[in-house]
């Protein structure tokens, strides 16, 4: 049996802190956590202010523990990474909670609209421009 959701978490404040070296390298993080937890993650995207993805979580795993585990973990993992040895266990990371809908039927809808997040980030950016 497959169990697909559509994820989004955002980190605390809504910060644009998801670029560079941390964008890079969170990528593969969140795969492996998804991994230690038999997880699959299909579609992916990390935007400035925001994560979303696909992922296929076996139905023995409840979708809050899996997501609560891959924020709890990514969030030392960014702690260590920016070299803090206070606050080493992340906790003012990641916003509290997340956004999850099932994929049903509409998978493929859900990976292409994945995909083009980042797109449509960047053009909500540029318009912020003309308004100030």
């Amino acid at each position: 049996m497959e169990c697909k959701f559509h994820i989004i978490w955002i980190p605390k404040y809504r910060k644009k802190v998801l670029y560079g070296k941390i964008r890079r390298q969170l990528g593969p993080v969140f795969r492996g956590l998804a991994q230690q937890k038999e997880s699959e993650i299909i579609e992916g995207r990390l935007v400035g202010d925001h994560v979303h993805m696909l992922i296929s979580i076996p139905p023995k795993y409840a979708v809050a523990q899996v997501v609560g585990y891959m924020k709890g973990k990514s969030a030392i993992w960014v702690a260590r990474m920016s070299g803090r040895q206070k606050n080493f266990i992340g906790h003012n990371f990641w916003a509290r909670g997340y956004c999850v809908s099932t994929t049903g039927l509409d998978e493929e809808t859900v990976r292409e609209y994945i995909k083009r997040q980042e797109e449509e980030d960047k053009k909500l950016d540029q318009l912020k421009i003309f308004d100030e």
